[in-house]
């Protein structure tokens, strides 16, 4: 694995000796992370919120850019909420501004690594140039298969149910259903990310300890870690660590420990 971060990651680094402790074979196939603190990090600066969320973006590249050298599979960022449009007007258009900066100068950089893009969310409900931005990477992107990006744009989770349900009442009607005939997995092929593995790690930054209307039916046994480290400060040596926390966890689905006395159990 070292050699994906060759001239990436100093010899001797505190990134370095924690990359060395992953097991390469352990990677969490899916990791979505709820990006979380950018507003703090400006107000201990002295700066403005737009300027935190610059801060945010940058911490989103290396994010990107980290995971698909540790060849995770699908990685999931939670950029905008469907309960962000409460905030002021003002901050709200300068980050769809920023989205849109985002992607001019992030494309290039999809496309040389092999990095596939897709939104999820309403994304009818944007502005129609931010829609046209968006569209246009999803395009480009398309045949990448190095690793997936998926953002959470103008999302939240009970917002997908609510359109996955929908759906499903519509094909429900069309094919003459009873109500026994409806089950998890027709359900689950009606959610924004239906046909994609459920998250094997979240991780949430800046220590609050809440899921925040995210992929609520997908992480039903997703494995959460909490960082008090504020997005923008978030780096390799942090996910590192949250990938190290993963791998010494034991996912038991509901079952329960392997390592459990038998009389105990």
């Amino acid at each position: 694995m070292w050699e994906a971060f060759a001239g990436v990651i100093k010899r001797g680094s505190v990134e370095e000796k924690l990359l060395h402790q992953i097991d390469p074979q352990r990677i969490p196939r899916h990791t979505a992370i709820i990006m979380d603190g950018n507003g703090r990090w400006a107000q201990r600066r002295g700066k403005s919120r737009v300027a935190g969320h610059r801060a945010g973006a940058r911490a989103a590249r290396r994010a990107v850019e980290t995971c698909a050298r540790l060849g995770i599979e699908v990685l999931t960022l939670y950029a905008f909420s469907t309960e962000n449009w409460k905030r002021p007007a003002e901050e709200v258009q300068a980050l769809m501004q920023l989205l849109k900066e985002f992607i001019d100068r992030e494309l290039h950089a999809l496309k040389k690594n092999n990095i596939r893009l897709r939104v999820i969310g309403r994304l009818h409900e944007l502005d129609p140039s931010v829609q046209e931005k968006v569209l246009q990477a999803i395009h480009e992107t398309r045949d990448n298969g190095r690793m997936l990006l998926v953002v959470a744009l103008n999302y939240s989770g009970r917002a997908e149910l609510v359109d996955a349900f929908r759906s499903l009442y519509r094909e429900a009607v069309e094919r003459g259903w009873m109500p026994d005939q409806i089950d998890e997995h027709a359900i689950r092929r009606h959610l924004y990310t239906g046909d994609l593995p459920d998250p094997d790690l979240l991780i949430r930054t800046s220590g609050e300890m809440r899921i925040s209307n995210f992929l609520l039916w997908q992480i039903a046994y997703t494995e959460l870690y909490v960082t008090e480290v504020l997005w923008p400060d978030f780096g390799p040596a942090d996910l590192f660590s949250a990938i190290l926390a993963f791998q010494h966890r034991e996912r038991r689905y509901g079952g329960i420990p392997s390592d459990l006395p038998v009389a105990a159990r």
